[in-house]
C-alpha cells in the first residue's frame, strides 16, 4: 500500500489544492491531506479548524483522502505514520525552483517529492489571492 502527503497552509483550501489532492489520489492507495500547524506563516485560523474547512471541502467519495493537521516537519509525519512520497503542487517557475529546493532537503532526511504542476486554469490561483478577494 502506497501512501502519500500532500502538506501545506490550505489557508484557505483552493480549487488548485482540490485538483493536486484529487490527481494525487489516483495516483496512491492514501492521501493525507497536511494542514501545516506553523505560527510563523501567520494563518488566519488555528490548525484544527484549517483542518476541519480542508474536510468539508473533500468530496464524499473521496474515501482514500484523510485530512490531518501537524506541527513539526513533514518528513517528521512521514516517518511516524509510514508515508512514502510527499506531494506538492507547482504553479509558476518560482514555486518550482523552491519546491525543488524542499524536495532536494526531503530526499535527503528519506522522503521523496512528487511535484505536480498546477492545471493551466488554476495556475494563478494562491490562498493569499483568495484571502485577498474575501477580505
Amino acid at each position: 500500500m502506497t501512501r502519500a502527503v500532500f502538506p501545506g497552509t490550505f489557508d484557505p483550501v483552493t480549487a488548485g489544492h482540490l485538483d493536486v489532492a484529487d490527481r494525487a489520489r489516483h495516483l496512491f492507495d492514501e492521501l493525507i491531506v497536511l494542514v501545516a500547524v506553523n505560527a510563523a506563516k501567520h494563518p488566519t485560523r488555528e490548525g484544527e479548524a484549517r483542518a476541519e474547512a480542508v474536510r468539508a471541502a473533500l468530496p464524499s467519495a473521496w474515501h482514500n483522502v484523510t485530512v490531518a493537521a501537524w506541527q513539526g516537519l513533514t518528513v517528521d509525519y512521514c516517518h511516524r505514520h509510514g508515508a512514502d512520497v510527499i506531494i506538492r503542487g507547482v504553479r509558476n517557475p518560482a514555486d518550482a525552483r523552491h519546491e525543488q529546493e524542499l524536495a532536494a532537503m526531503n530526499q535527503s532526511l528519506g522522503i521523496p517529492t512528487l511535484l505536480m504542476p498546477a492545471r493551466p486554469a488554476l495556475a494563478s490561483v494562491s490562498s493569499t489571492a483568495v484571502r485577498a478577494v474575501q477580505a
